[in-house]
């Protein structure tokens, strides 16, 4: 479980001398929503350079996506694996690899957790810069067979580089995906995603989908949203997956201004179980 190395450290005689500064980095936890038991979760912990956890995670290793992406996802430590301190790193690296000038990780649950309804939550600080794409999402465990977006799409978290101050959610599905899908943004009051931690939630039940971010809800969506035409595909299990693009239709290439590496750090996953 998480270290309180911050409460720890700042004794009394600490505080007189030098004080007691809030630390964006150091790992915080919250206590499960009344009445709910987490089903599902990674606190992250193990040796600084070692991979996640092989029983939780897997790898989309290769490039593009259907998106236009510039970097080559990789499952080396260069580019994804635990910080020693309670976290995953993800790291997007300008590099010559593979044909592709950029590096980064894309890790995901599939074949290894899925779940339909509940609370999905994880606390991340974002990168930042032009053309760097984090996310963190679910898909539906039936890509497979019914493809996308026929298998729906969950995006909790979806931010821009270049816009720090703003995080995405949205669903696709049959009839509303790619530029047409369910969509909204949260506005940070002050700040910017890269400058600190922040907990990134949807609340799934029967038909109804509420985006939260530090807690504060900013956009429901339910099966009448829907377009003529579209249909709900939010009732079967999906799974989990995180990852930093560089580049793509999104948010477009890096320019000058974008300083490399950039790392998405996640202090947890959590999944709770659906409201009863």
């Amino acid at each position: 479980m998480k270290r309180f190395l911050a409460v720890l450290a700042c004794t009394a005689t600490v505080c007189a001398i030098v004080g007691c500064v809030s630390d964006p980095l150091v790992p915080q936890t919250t206590a499960p929503p009344t009445g709910r038991t987490i089903t599902w979760q990674d606190e992250f912990d193990g040796p600084a350079g070692s991979s996640p956890n092989a029983a939780k995670w897997t790898y989309d290793i290769g490039t593009d996506w259907g998106n236009s992406q510039l970097e080559y996802d990789t499952n080396r430590p260069e580019n994804v694996s635990l910080d020693g301190a309670g976290h995953l790193r993800i790291i997007a690296k300008q590099e010559s690899y593979l044909g592709s000038n950029y590096t980064s990780a894309r890790i995901l649950t599939r074949g290894l957790f899925t779940q339909a309804k509940g609370r999905f939550e994880a606390r991340i600080q974002l990168p930042v810069g032009q053309g760097i794409w984090p996310a963190f999402w679910l898909l539906g465990s039936n890509i497979g067979s019914a493809g996308w977006p026929a298998c729906g799409e969950i995006d909790i978290m979806e931010y821009r580089g270049q816009q720090p101050t703003k995080s995405t959610g949205s669903l696709h599905g049959p009839g509303y995906s790619g530029g047409g899908a369910l969509t909204s943004s949260y506005t940070l009051p002050t700040g910017t995603f890269n400058g600190g931690y922040h907990v990134f939630a949807v609340e799934w039940e029967t038909g109804k989908m509420t985006w939260l971010v530090d807690d504060v809800p900013y956009q429901t969506r339910t099966a009448s949203d829907v377009p003529p035409g579209g249909t709900w595909v939010f009732e079967h299990p999906f799974f989990i997956i995180l990852n930093v693009a560089v580049g793509g239709n999104y948010v477009g290439a890096p320019d000058v201004s974008t300083t490399f590496p950039q790392t998405m750090l996640v202090d947890y996953v959590r999944v709770y179980q659906a409201k009863s």
